[in-house]
């Protein structure tokens, strides 16, 4: 009766939820405080799907429920992106029979890394995907050893881990086991042999500290690598980026599979590799896969395409405090070679916690913007000054860079008769405050 009673309770709030926009996290709140141990007392399907890591969550999440479902499986996943256990909660229950019994094929979890150990300490998943660890919030998360140490903690002996093996800290989840299956990238066209970035997080070797060599960079950290005293390296992929050419928009797996790109991003292929391979794993036939991913255009609102006057723009939602999602879309825009403008976005910080501390914007490679392709910088928001002094460090010309706080002045800037494409490259809680003001494609 009382596993009854809390499913009713939850699926209640959640169809109210619904009618008022709201309601991902508290049914599920509540259901818990009802039935503390409520996930354990249902009956999960056969495949249980997670994923975890600093960047790419949501969007592997999407793509593989895409796939999924587009191959006839009946597939229950956190849409809303409540990744805490509180919303993995209102998912189960909410997909669950009024006895306990969960109606789908696969259930496909999208976890905070931080609090993964507490969503998995009931739920065994089958098969879990860590994407990457990155330096990510550090008011909150420290350092990625910090959080390597969450996820660890959240792990089962008998999970299958899905891993990215070009990253060395996500590498060393599978030392001395055999339950691992392995995606990554094979050296690139677009590889550097010396890191690029500000700061190297890869720079020592995860198992003993010792300096780490690597034979090629993807970007930042992610690449081929092998530990110059305990012998430690990269190991061999089973999913593999086989070739890529990001001019061109294609990317291919296992040297058969040709996928077309919507992102012509490097990170986001890293996305891609992940979906294929767990819809592989799920027996999905590969090459419906590629059919399937090819010139995909994600639905979460990360990237957003817009018109601004006569103007053609892309809002790319990069997480505040992690310079590598910065990153990755400074290099996106760097790489059209037709010219564009760029747009910085900096109104609020740390969300949950209002530190207000910038810190993490010396982090990010912000020299790459010193390139023929950009042609004019904005920098807007609350924080625009702070974004101004960070440039200041940069060697880019002081007339390629217009400063405003006000974003309608930003936009009212932009506004012109030019033809360049726009990329406005903000975070989540910012990136309504310009939508706002373009239309939305």
């Amino acid at each position: 009766m009382k596993v009854l009673f809390t499913i009713i309770v939850c699926k209640i709030l959640r169809f109210i939820g619904k009618l008022v926009g709201k309601g991902s996290s508290l049914p599920g709140q509540i259901a818990l405080k009802i039935c503390p141990d409520i996930l354990k007392r249902v009956q999960l399907p056969k495949y249980i799907i997670a994923v975890t890591g600093s960047n790419g969550k949501t969007s592997t999440v999407e793509m593989i429920a895409h796939i999924l479902t587009q191959n006839g499986k009946n597939v229950a996943w956190n849409k809303e992106g409540s990744n805490q256990i509180e919303g993995v909660t209102t998912l189960i229950l909410n997909s669950a029979t009024l006895t306990g019994k969960v109606k789908s094929d696969i259930l496909l979890i999208e976890s905070d890394e931080r609090f993964a150990q507490y969503t998995f300490k009931y739920i065994v998943p089958t098969h879990y995907v860590i994407t990457n660890l990155y330096r990510d919030q550090l008011t909150r998360n420290g350092h990625p050893e910090w959080v390597y140490n969450a996820i660890k903690d959240s792990i089962h002996p008998e999970t299958t881990l899905i891993l990215n093996a070009d990253d060395p800290l996500v590498s060393s989840f599978g030392k001395d086991r055999e339950n691992v299956i392995w995606f990554g990238a094979d050296k690139l066209s677009s590889d550097t042999e010396k890191f690029v970035g500000v700061y190297n997080d890869g720079a020592y070797c995860p198992i003993c500290k010792s300096p780490m060599k690597y034979s090629t960079y993807h970007y930042d950290h992610i690449g081929h690598y092998e530990c110059t005293s305990c012998g430690y390296k990269r190991h061999n992929t089973e999913y593999t980026v086989t070739a890529v050419d990001l001019q061109k928009g294609e990317a291919q797996i296992n040297g058969k599979y040709t996928i077309k790109l919507a992102l012509k991003s490097l990170y986001n292929i890293y996305n891609l590799l992940a979906a294929f391979t767990v819809a592989s794993i799920a027996g999905i036939d590969q090459d419906k896969i590629a059919k399937n991913i090819s010139n995909y255009v994600l639905k979460n609102g990360r990237v957003v395409t817009f018109e601004l006057g006569g103007r053609r723009g892309m809002l790319l939602t990069s997480k505040h405090e992690n310079s590598i999602s910065y990153n990755q879309s400074i290099r996106l825009a760097c790489a059209d070679t037709n010219g564009c403008d760029v747009m910085f976005i900096v109104d609020a910080v740390s969300r949950k916690y209002f530190t207000s501390d910038v810190s993490w914007l010396w982090d990010i490679y912000f020299e790459m913007l010193n390139n023929d392709n950009v042609r004019q910088i904005v920098l807007a928001g609350k924080y625009c000054n702070d974004l101004a002094v960070r440039f200041s460090y940069t060697d880019i010309p002081s007339d390629k860079i217009k400063v405003t706080e006000d974003i309608g002045q930003a936009c009212e800037y932009l506004d012109s008769d030019r033809k360049e494409y726009i990329y406005v490259i903000t975070c989540f809680s910012d990136k309504d405050k310009f939508l706002g003001k373009v239309k939305v494609d």
